[in-house]
């Protein structure tokens, strides 16, 4: 499993007028091609009457699966530019589609690739980009004796996910592996060695990328 990778939050929608022309670029996470080709049908329904609903997905922990379309436009001047911006921001398993509505002026090669290309790229802004981190889901055992140190020192943590109080207390609590080594340490610390930590398995959380510009 991959340490982190890129990914997009939601589906996401952008319209831009180049031209006359207008764009309309929707950007979305998928998990399998069986349900990118879902998506694309459904999107083609929706705009039967566009002239083009050009697409490109990638697919994949190492990006086994990537195709692109260009949907009746001049070959590589649309499927393979959205292809690149998905590949330029180092989205995994994203799809985007990129719907033209004619408007009478020709754009040229050139205009059509960065067409497309803006277009995807403001469907990726709507849609949120952001990554997935591998964290370890840990469960700590202890005394009651202990929860108000051990309450107070897991405030330096964002994703403590559960508790259960019975006859000892338990805390649930999701760790980067960086965090894990000094976690453990400090609670054993904490309790005087009256503890137990199990490791559950791994999951992915996802974290939203914050924009400064």
């Amino acid at each position: 499993m991959l340490k982190k990778y890129y990914r997009l939050k939601d589906l996401g929608v952008k319209e831009i007028i180049i031209n006359k022309s207008r764009f309309i670029g929707l950007a979305t996470p998928i998990e399998s091609e069986e349900q990118a080709l879902e998506i694309i049908q459904r999107v083609k329904k929706e705009h039967y009457n566009a002239n083009h609903n050009v697409y490109a997905y990638q697919i994949g922990e190492n990006d086994e699966i990537q195709r692109a379309n260009d949907d009746g436009e001049p070959s590589g001047t649309a499927g393979k530019p959205v292809l690149e911006i998905i590949k330029k921001e180092n989205l995994k398993n994203t799809l985007i589609i990129v719907t033209r509505y004619f408007g009478g002026i020709k754009l040229g090669s050139g205009g059509l690739i960065r067409a497309y290309a803006q277009c995807a790229k403001e469907g990726i802004m709507a849609a949120k980009k952001g990554y997935n981190l591998l964290m370890s889901n840990v469960t700590v055992f202890y005394d009651y004796t202990f929860h108000g140190k051990i309450e107070n020192y897991l405030q330096n943590f964002k994703y403590v996910i559960g508790s259960e109080f019975t006859d000892r207390v338990a805390i649930n609590i999701l760790l980067d592996d960086v965090e894990l080594d000094t976690f453990t340490q400090e609670i054993k610390n904490l309790t005087s060695g009256q503890s137990e930590i199990h490791i559950n398995n791994q999951e992915y959380v996802f974290v939203e990328e914050v924009n400064n510009d």
